[in-house]
């Protein structure tokens, strides 16, 4: 049973690639999608659920043990979606518990190469929602198609996604739901918000203090707002926001939820057990999350160091850092190129990354966990990386410039029109043609003599 789970979900992912692109991105973007799946399958047989290896990350046993305490109380009571009320150790993972519950409830028995396997579909659609988000920012496809295989196998991600571990619905759940907000940003549709509801929830019963991290541009993208979008603006309800969950004046269930959350991150005997590990890292800030801001800033987003000491994982990390440090040095370029023609998007995603590396650089306390827990904010940060990737106009190979919001087909179809015209009409980003566009408008040439 085990081995049918595997191809299912196999198949599901080589639809899920099918209705999203048009053929000619198909036969790009499906080899990417299926090694990436594979690998992860052969990555979880050979090493992380090898005895003769010594690779495996703990969390994946404590998920499996929890989704078969949700299969024990199935055979008593029936199936039902199983939250931490019925049973403790579902903490803030129900979803994926509940998904690894109903794999082993059909093959009678522990299945972690079937649970890998939806783990590894999971990551792998993320992959093609990044290519999808990419084209959306602006990015060219051949900057998207990059991201994308940048994405599925980054070395954290691709060990994280290959066992069963939350991180991989996490990421998705969270890129796909800043997707859906920018989409309806660019332009409103009710079915954006249906979208956006079984995302939260789903995120909610993953990690319920990313839902907030998510609030601030989810808000502006569901709202629509265009005029209101300024730094300032922004800004000042950012501060407004933050002054209200410090200062207690939100008494919603939620709210109460996110706050004590973020509570028990900053408290210091939480601080002091994670650095006990071999990459902890301890701030003398005298039990004040908010002390040396800076120097946690550092590191949360910059660690592990080229000099750091550690154990072996924490050395293959830096191979990670140095992707990491990749993805900086674009980014940066890609807002200033993107400012100048697109901001409200550029302070959509700066709306999730900066508040979301604040936040995490409060509960610094273990370069391994910051590394897991910064997986989304590397994502959506390479998205403005992608932006610096595509090539400019008039760089020759590249064509007609990718445009914001643009259809996948929008540059073939522009290739196929006359004259320099696209084939539905008039050019689809608008103004003045380019020069040499169009048809050429002068005397008719003479005609041959008879």
């Amino acid at each position: 049973m085990q081995y049918a789970i595997v191809a299912l979900t196999g198949m599901v992912l080589v639809l899920l690639v099918l209705v999203s692109f048009d053929r000619h991105t198909v036969r790009r973007v499906m080899p990417v999608v299926l090694a990436a799946f594979t690998v992860r399958l052969a990555v979880h047989a050979m090493l992380m659920r090898n005895p003769l290896v010594t690779v495996g990350i703990g969390d994946s046993v404590y998920y499996e043990r929890a989704a078969l305490a949700v299969v024990d109380l199935w055979r008593r009571e029936g199936l039902h979606f199983v939250t931490a009320d019925q049973v403790q150790s579902l903490h803030s993972v129900a979803v994926p518990c509940n998904l690894f519950a109903l794999v082993i409830y059909l093959c009678d028995g522990p299945a972690s190469l079937a649970c890998t396997a939806v783990v590894a579909a999971v990551s792998c659609a993320l992959g093609v929602v990044m290519y999808k988000f990419g084209r959306l920012v602006g990015a060219d496809a051949r900057a998207c198609l990059f991201l994308l295989g940048l994405t599925v196998f980054t070395p954290a991600f691709l060990a994280h996604t290959s066992d069963m571990f939350k991180d991989g619905f996490n990421a998705f759940l969270v890129v796909t739901s800043l997707w859906v907000g920018a989409r309806n940003m660019r332009r409103f549709d009710p079915r954006n918000l249906v979208a956006l509801a079984p995302l939260l929830w789903g995120l909610w019963h993953v990690r319920p203090y990313m839902v907030f991290m998510c609030a601030l541009p989810l808000v502006v993208g569901v709202s629509g707002l265009k005029r209101l979008i300024s730094p300032r603006a922004l800004l000042l309800f950012a501060v407004i926001a933050f002054g209200l969950l410090q200062g207690g004046l939100t008494e919603s269930a939620p709210f109460e939820t996110m706050r004590r959350q973020l509570e028990y991150g900053q408290a210091e005997s939480v601080l002091r057990s994670n650095a006990a590990g071999g990459s902890g890292v301890e701030f003398d800030d005298g039990g004040n999350a908010w002390d040396h801001l800076g120097t946690k800033l550092l590191y949360t987003v910059l660690s592990p160091f080229p000099w750091t000491d550690g154990s072996l994982l924490l050395q293959l990390g830096k191979i990670e850092a140095l992707i990491w440090y990749f993805l900086l040095f674009g980014a940066v370029r890609g807002v200033r190129r993107l400012w100048a023609r697109d901001r409200r998007i550029v302070m959509f995603l700066l709306l999730f990354i900066v508040p979301g590396t604040v936040v995490y650089a409060t509960t610094m306390s273990n370069v391994g966990l910051i590394m897991r827990q910064r997986m989304p904010i590397v994502m959506v940060t390479s998205l403005l990386a992608a932006v610096a990737w595509s090539r400019r106009p008039g760089d020759g190979s590249a064509g007609v410039p990718a445009q914001p919001g643009a259809p996948e087909g929008e540059v073939l179809a522009s290739r196929a029109g006359l004259g320099g015209f696209p084939a539905g009409g008039l050019p689809a980003w608008g103004g003045a043609l380019p020069a040499g566009a169009g048809p050429r408008v002068g005397p008719a040439a003479p005609r041959p003599r008879a």
